[in-house]
């Protein structure tokens, strides 16, 4: 008995094995698609993705060459700050910040403008330049973190419609189901999550790469600070 069973198990195998070599031309060929075959098999969710990933790569690269731009200074620059304090050359100081035109700049310069009141006015307004300038720096870093979580979840979102979709199929198709027929479906499920993934992780490691930047121009811009409040308070020393 378990012999017959095997033989007819045997039999079946070989048949699906001889009609799939007939389909094939006789002799087993490889099946291979494009690139843009595989994310037109995607759906509508492939445009979504497509637009995210553009938007994400603009945001990273125009932010990163701003945050490279402000985060470039001139190593003799808070030198020259200091000797035209001493000096009392003001508007000599304040002409060198106008020109010099970036973050650490823009923030002595508030410093210099206010120099002659409170101390405490002064390192006040400082931060406050400070916190503007960083707010500026950060223009669409939110976006970029919205869509390193969202692209996951579109292709996750992609993957449950893919698998109704061959469900679908395959209760409409009663007993002739084929696999051609549920291969739309599956194919939309895992390339939409493979795409979503591929959307979210680059996301993420630009979002992290403009933060980590952003972080240490924050923490040259609070060493400006502190350096130029030292200034101020070495003449009354």
């Amino acid at each position: 008995m378990l012999l017959n069973v095997l033989l007819q198990a045997t039999q079946a195998g070989q048949a699906v094995s001889d009609t799939a070599m007939n389909a094939m031309g006789g002799e087993a060929g490889e099946i291979s698609l494009s690139i843009w075959e595989l994310v037109m098999k995607g759906g509508w969710i492939m445009i979504i993705l497509g637009a995210f990933s553009i938007i994400a790569v603009y945001i990273f690269i125009e932010r990163y060459l701003a945050i490279n731009s402000a985060s470039k200074e001139d190593n003799n620059f808070m030198n020259h700050i200091r000797d035209f304090i001493y000096d009392g050359k003001i508007e000599a100081a304040l002409a060198l910040c106008k020109k010099t035109s970036n973050p650490i700049s823009r923030m002595i310069e508030k410093g210099l403008l206010r120099i002659g009141k409170p101390l405490n006015d002064i390192s006040t307004a400082i931060e406050t330049v400070g916190r503007l300038e960083v707010s500026r720096l950060e223009k669409n870093i939110a976006t970029l973190a919205t869509i390193a979580g969202a692209g996951p979840m579109l292709g996750f979102l992609g993957t449950v419609i893919g698998m109704i979709r061959a469900f679908y199929d395959m209760s409409m198709a009663g007993n002739n189901i084929d696999i051609a027929l549920l291969s739309s479906g599956i194919y939309q499920a895992m390339i939409t999550t493979v795409a979503g993934l591929i959307v979210g992780i680059i996301a993420y490691i630009c979002y992290n790469v403009l933060v980590s930047r952003i972080e240490k121009l924050v923490f040259k811009l609070e060493a400006r600070a502190v350096e130029f409040m030292d200034v101020l308070n070495e003449p009354a020393s």
